[in-house]
């Protein structure tokens, strides 16, 4: 039997097997990140801006080694559109850390869930695209799913929070949709960049220099292995996976982020929460397993 050597190309079975291992390693070190804003228990801004600096490094020494660079599309309009992603994504850094810092994790995840609707929505307005009855009756049940955990929110106090979480996935559903309108635009080049315009828009609010020894060492691993780590593997498995089996991946943060709160820090998830997040949830779970059926048929 011939033992393919390490430059032999792997059958579709293999590709797929490793899309799942490395999509499903980055959404268990992405579930993490909600815990650890809560472990370093430090002012929102400064976990912003040693973030952002510390994920634009390692990714910065990771494209350096790799030879990557950032590609710009050759259109004025264009080029406008990938820098608009780019303020997109560095809001989504400072965002996620502020509505975790205002709202019960479980809140933040839940609402989350909710932002591949808003990229479907954003692509028909804006792309034009065709979007199917399907999405139209997932996007319509995903709200009332997020309509109930804002509820909720009012009633605990942590609308604020809430509202965040919204706008953060409004702007991953924009920036998403940028994305799909420029597929040969490398994204790694993109978050880095998105990691230096998060932490300077951070520096004129943050004080990053009065952290504990244990604010810091939370950070360093938020921003130097879990954050780039599992950005690297997830921009690897889309090679492999079909972006429904990706969705129906990125689901698992959903569930294990508030598992992880409540184990360590005793954080249950309010009732409202797991109603709504229930409804999200399960909405874009048929919505994409039907995806998944469309496209392999």
């Amino acid at each position: 039997m011939a033992v393919p050597t390490s430059g032999a190309r792997l059958g579709p079975t293999s590709d797929h097997a490793r899309g799942l291992m490395l999509a499903a390693g980055a959404v268990l070190l992405i579930s993490f990140d909600a815990l650890l804003v809560r472990l370093a228990d430090a002012p929102h801004w400064d976990i912003v801006l040693w973030r952002g600096t510390l994920i634009a490094i390692t990714l910065a020494v990771w494209m350096l080694v790799s030879g990557q660079r950032l590609h710009m599309p050759a259109g004025r309009r264009d080029r406008w559109l990938i820098v608009l992603s780019v303020i997109m994504l560095s809001g989504n850094t400072t965002l996620f850390v502020l509505s975790v810092s205002y709202t019960a994790a479980a809140n933040t995840v839940v609402i989350l869930a909710a932002s591949p609707f808003f990229a479907a929505l954003f692509s028909a307005l804006f792309l034009r695209e065709r979007v199917p009855l399907r999405t139209w009756l997932a996007i319509a049940t995903a709200m009332a799913g997020v309509i109930v955990v804002f509820g909720g929110g009012m009633r605990g106090g942590t609308a604020l929070g809430d509202f965040f979480a919204m706008t953060l996935a409004v702007t991953v559903g924009g920036h998403l949709t940028i994305l799909r309108r420029f597929p040969a635009v490398p994204r790694l080049p993109l978050i880095c960049l998105s990691g230096v315009l998060a932490a300077l828009t951070a520096l004129a609010f943050a004080n990053p220099l009065s952290l504990s020894a244990q604010s810091y060492a939370v950070i360093a691993v938020m921003g130097v292995a879990q954050m780039p780590l599992a950005t690297v593997m997830l921009a690897v498995a889309t090679r492999y996976l079909p972006s429904p089996e990706v969705s129906l991946a990125l689901l698992l943060e959903t569930v294990l982020a508030p598992i992880w709160v409540w184990w360590v820090l005793g954080e249950a998830v309010p009732p409202l929460t797991a109603v709504g997040g229930a409804l999200i949830l399960m909405t874009v779970a048929v919505h994409a397993m039907l995806a998944l059926r469309e496209e392999k048929t």
